[in-house]
């Protein structure tokens, strides 16, 4: 499939972080509920006196409702002559347009075969869990989950090195018809800070909807004892959703970072993610 920008356009990364806690995700939604793309786009629209003409978004990692980014990346397509009248000043004039809980922080000009999404070579994700029995530091009470069973870091670690690796993760993805659950998690790993916060690190090439906060959920299960360090290794090999698996609540999860291969490698990257997955072995049928 062609990515090509049209004639008469150039496309435009954008890099940038919000807080989740009052969008109801990232995606545009009928409703006319307040999200990070409608607002971008509505202010880009505003600060090139575009009228009645939205530029939309194209997105590496679509977050849901309660989840936060810090290094979120987007792009769009824009005339050249709006884009050329507009650059200089449009980041300054973005920042006085947009909610105090979204920021743009660069705009540049994308390199030849940039797609946001499908250039993306892998995205890194932090959740962040507390089990102090005090609670959630009230600074922290929007960005740190509360668990109110002690953790055991190095059960949970344990666990984790079992589900890293090329896996159908279905048993922690909310189905979607016609899309596959074949995923690389590169890496699953929990560090404990000085102040108690433990961070979870999850980067994979993408993930389906759920996954994170899933994986998540079960690690849980084993930090505080409910079940073994081989429990969430059986349950994504079983390939079905476990019950006992919850998708922990969104307001834990970051988008910390996306990665992408270096400029000549662009384009290959953007058709190769493409492609429908399927494991080695599996049938074509």
């Amino acid at each position: 499939m062609s990515d090509e920008v049209q004639p008469g356009f150039v496309r435009v990364r954008l890099d940038l972080s919000y807080d989740g806690t009052e969008f109801s995700g990232w995606a545009k939604q009928a409703s006319g509920r307040r999200t990070v793309q409608g607002e971008i786009e509505d202010a880009l629209r505003t600060v090139t006196r575009s009228r009645d003409t939205t530029y939309e978004l194209t997105v590496a990692g679509r977050t849901d409702a309660g989840v936060h980014a810090r290094g979120q990346v987007a792009h769009v397509d824009l005339p050249v002559e709006l884009w050329a009248e507009h650059e200089e000043k449009l980041l300054k004039r973005l920042a006085g347009r947009l909610s105090k809980d979204v920021r743009v922080w660069s705009l540049r000009e994308a390199p030849s075969g940039f797609n946001a999404r499908f250039s993306a070579i892998w995205r890194r994700y932090a959740y962040r869990v507390t089990d102090n029995p005090g609670g959630v530091d009230p600074l922290l009470r929007s960005h740190v989950l509360w668990h109110d069973w002690p953790l055991d870091v190095d059960a949970m670690n344990e666990a984790a090195e079992r589900l890293v690796g090329e896996h159908d993760f279905a048993a922690y993805c909310k189905k979607r018809e016609g899309a596959t659950t074949i995923r690389t998690l590169q890496e699953l790993s929990l560090v404990r800070g000085d102040d108690g916060v433990i961070t979870a690190t999850v980067r994979a090439d993408a993930f389906c909807h759920n996954m994170v906060r899933s994986l998540i959920g079960a690690l849980l299960f084993v930090g505080d004892g409910h079940r073994g360090p081989d429990w969430p290794g059986k349950v994504l090999a079983a390939g079905v959703r476990d019950s006992a698996v919850h998708v922990v609540r969104p307001h834990g999860l970051t988008l910390e970072e996306v990665g992408y291969p270096a400029d000549e490698l662009l384009a290959a990257r953007n058709k190769e993610a493409r492609n429908r997955r399927t494991l080695p072995g599996a049938g074509c049928c």
